[in-house]
């Protein structure tokens, strides 16, 4: 049982936000060499990403959702 839906924006923002803290990490533990500024398109590209998949995740669910609104019990009658 999920206790929390899925949310792939925050996915894609967290794969890129980690892969920015390996890139500044290799270049702290001598492993290469990354200028300062060299994260900031890696950051930049993954938190537009995470916001287009965000944004197709809440079209997609608002699609499938409006479906799903008739319920079986319709509620009382107060047409008169």
């Amino acid at each position: 049982m999920l206790r929390h839906e899925f949310q792939p924006g925050k996915l894609v923002a967290g794969l890129f936000l980690a892969t920015a803290g390996v890139v500044y990490a290799g270049d702290a533990g001598g492993l290469w060499v990354t200028e300062w500024f060299a994260v900031i398109p890696l950051v930049t590209f993954g938190l537009i990403l995470a916001g287009v998949v965000a944004g197709i995740n809440g079209a997609i669910r608002r699609r499938r959702g409006a479906g799903r609104r008739k319920t079986a019990d319709p509620g009382p009658d107060i047409s008169g």
